[in-house]
């Protein structure tokens, strides 16, 4: 059984046990789980977190922000607290915010460490462990995975090949740590599904994932992209941009996208990355986990 099913089938196990006082008493079965759970990227609040705008918030925060707004789990972004991957105090207070809210941490999202590609292969060891800190700051955190980029560079062959390693080096890492290493369709090759999924493939190990992101596609059509992502997702983000008057995201059709992760068994948390300008940042998420109630209370049903 590979890890998702695995975390798919206990978070059902779960939800069914702790009813059973209730279904003792009430002699009724008790209410199926939710067919995925909704979790808050910190990116959705990249500007009230400083980037292009006065912060108005700190990333300490962050976690008492996502469970007003409903969500039961997080996603951080490493931008935000950037020289603070081995700061013991701070992590500390990231981990007692998310305790104290009641949300899960979920993952990190890990940018600017170098390209774990990179064809020379000093620089590609030195990307590797550039991640390895984070690798412990998301297991101090108590998060299951930190998603990074693919990023390389030659003949879509070589960078298969360079990708392939760098990953390989730093998924053997993250497993001695109990730590999935995740990698988003997030520009270059990596925006393509067949590609990437070929990547992790080579790669070769049950701890080397992906985060199928609906938007990071460019021309490559991104329902075919997220479905060819989809054997091999530890986590899904579903990003928006723009709504209609019917509250649909207008890039991208959320029933048949969510239909496609469903339909690949995954059952885990989907996280909600709002990128918009037309919307402010906290009316853009809720927008967001709206649609996705709407499409999960449809798909439920169908």
């Amino acid at each position: 059984m590979d890890r998702r099913t695995f975390l798919g089938n206990s978070a059902r196990f779960l939800g069914a046990t702790s009813m059973l006082g209730w279904t003792g008493c009430a002699g009724t079965p008790p209410p199926a789980p939710p067919l995925f759970r909704l979790s808050l990227a910190q990116w959705s609040l990249h500007r009230s977190l400083g980037r292009g705008a006065p912060a108005t918030m700190t990333d300490i925060e962050f976690a008492g922000v996502a469970a007003r707004l409903g969500f039961e789990g997080i996603e951080y972004v490493n931008q935000f607290f950037k020289d603070k991957a081995k700061d013991a105090a701070h992590l500390a207070a990231l981990r007692r915010a998310a305790a104290d809210h009641g949300v899960r941490s979920l993952l990190i999202m890990i940018d600017g460490e170098g390209h774990l590609g990179d064809p020379d292969t000093a620089r590609r060891r030195r990307a590797v462990e550039n991640h390895f800190p984070w690798v412990e700051a998301a297991r101090t955190l108590g998060c299951h995975a930190i998603r990074v980029n693919a990023a390389s560079k030659g003949t879509p062959e070589e960078q298969a090949r360079l990708a392939a390693d760098g990953l390989r080096q730093l998924t053997e890492f993250g497993a001695q740590h109990d730590l999935d290493v995740i990698v988003e369709n997030h520009g270059g090759l990596s925006s393509n599904g067949a590609w990437l999924s070929g990547v992790i493939r080579s790669v070769g190990h049950r701890r080397c994932g992906t985060l199928p992101d609906f938007g990071n596609f460019g021309s490559y059509d991104r329902y075919r992209g997220v479905r060819e992502l989809m054997p091999f997702a530890r986590a899904v983000s579903a990003k928006s941009h723009d709504f209609d008057e019917r509250g649909n995201e207008t890039h991208t059709d959320y029933l048949q996208m969510m239909r496609i992760v469903v339909d690949a068994g995954y059952h885990g948390f989907v996280g909600v990355e709002y990128e918009g300008r037309k919307l402010p940042e906290i009316e853009g998420i809720l927008a967001t986990k709206r649609l996705l109630e709407r499409v999960r209370t449809q798909l439920t049903a169908a």
